[in-house]
């Protein structure tokens, strides 16, 4: 009777570690033990639980649930499955895992297809449009396929060779040996109190995106170029060539000039004192 008695008692002592009710609260709710706990946490009310369970899920009811204090995983089972459901659930799946795959090459397919475009398109710009049909007409479909998505990727990874930094560098080392570099930019051999840091080329997205916006409109810039400097050039392609050598030697004595600038002026920069510091110190300097 005393065993008895002490189960009855136990039994009445069940609380659910989700909602916190006894089961005096409510006699009729189904009370479940899920897991390897022990004490206060043993038992749990099947309605707590199951709402506990959708949100660790969050709409993926094939997700592992496990409990939160001794990590043992719930045994959750399901009612068994027509057949029909069954084929519409095994579909479901097979999609929702082929989905990123198809998204990926869909992807990669339209990346593909329009650096084709791009390259056909540079192609007809930098030779002339008949001229530009002509060649491609007449050159191997697998050729095509192959070189004209290399043209903006070309192009790409040129704009990404910082020739300018190169020739900053050596003329900051050699420009006192080379008096008329002096004359073309005037203090660029000077000495400097300190080296201020420079910061990556790549440090921040703002430069990937003038990179890549950058080469991509290189071949209509050399065609512009190329007309107005040019127009005596009968070949469209030389004309192109030789406007894409101006507008990069031109810019780049601009962008050399213009770091060089900026340089001297971070190796000069200077920190003041504090106003209140300074007016003691003159006040200081007076007594």
């Amino acid at each position: 009777k005393l065993i008895q008695g002490f189960i009855c008692v136990q039994t009445f002592d069940w609380s659910c570690w989700v909602c916190f009710a006894t089961d005096e609260d409510d006699r009729t709710a189904e009370w479940v033990r899920p897991c390897r706990c022990r004490g206060s946490t043993k038992w749990v009310h099947q309605v707590c639980l199951q709402r506990w369970v959708d949100e660790k899920q969050r709409g993926n009811s094939t997700a592992r649930v496990a409990c939160p204090q001794c990590n043992a995983e719930y045994l959750i089972v399901f009612p068994k499955l027509g057949p029909v459901v069954y084929v519409l659930d095994l579909a479901d799946r097979l999609i929702s895992k082929a989905c990123p795959f198809t998204a990926a090459g869909i992807m990669v397919g339209s990346i593909y297809w329009t650096a084709v475009t791009y390259g056909a398109v540079t192609v007809m710009q930098v030779v002339g449009h008949k001229e530009g049909l002509d060649v491609m007409e007449r050159a191997d479909p697998l050729f095509l396929l192959i070189g004209l998505p290399t043209i903006p990727i070309m192009l790409i990874l040129g704009k990404m060779i910082r020739w300018e930094d190169y020739v900053l560098r050596f003329w900051r080392k050699y420009s006192n040996k080379l008096q008329i570099l002096n004359s073309i930019f005037p203090g660029i051999g000077c000495p400097v109190p300190r080296i201020p840091a420079e910061a990556s080329p790549l440090a921040d997205h703002v430069s990937a995106t003038r990179i890549l916006c950058g080469a991509l409109v290189f071949p209509t810039i050399a065609t512009i170029v190329g007309k107005l400097m040019f127009s005596s050039v009968n070949s469209n392609l030389q004309r192109t060539i030789l406007g894409g050598i101006a507008f990069v030697a031109v810019k780049g004595a601009f962008k050399v000039y213009f770091k060089q600038q900026q340089y001297q002026r971070q190796a000069h920069r200077k920190i003041l004192n504090f106003p209140e510091a300074e007016e003691a110190w003159t006040d200081r300097q007076t007594h």
